[in-house]
């Protein structure tokens, strides 16, 4: 029986249209990727207080539920776990994002994010987020 595993993950989309991304550290499994902010939702946690809670941990930022509008989802075949991952759209936060755990942060045009690499599970959602946006 294969594990899912639930990660919420944002697009913090700021004034000139362009995408946050951050770049998973060293000593985390694929390190050196960029991906959408985000991570595990806990056991009785909703996918937007996860996200409202890694913000604050990881980037110092704050937003509520009402800021994020759901967008899409990717749903990815890892080797030892199945990824279900919401995508939230994001416009409006408190606070600069700064990288509170080492990560380094990139802003991106939409029509940039593919020269970033990143994980299987989070390619397919560029094309569904340059549409959208």
């Amino acid at each position: 029986m294969t594990k899912v595993v639930l990660v919420a993950a944002v697009a913090l989309i700021d004034r000139d249209g362009r995408v946050l991304l951050t770049e998973r550290p060293e000593g985390k499994s694929m390190a050196g990727l960029w991906e959408f902010p985000g991570g595990k939702v806990e056991p009785g946690e909703t996918p937007e207080a996860a996200l409202i809670r890694e913000l604050s941990e990881e980037l110092g930022i704050d937003t509520a539920a009402s800021c994020l509008a759901p967008l899409t989802f990717a749903s990815h075949a890892y080797a030892d776990f199945h990824l279900l991952m919401p995508l939230f759209a994001c416009r409006k936060w408190e606070g600069i994002p700064q990288g509170r755990e080492g990560q380094r942060l990139a802003w991106a045009a939409p029509k940039a994010l593919r020269d970033y690499p990143m994980p299987p599970a989070d390619l397919p959602l560029i094309p569904i987020l340059r549409d959208w946006l």
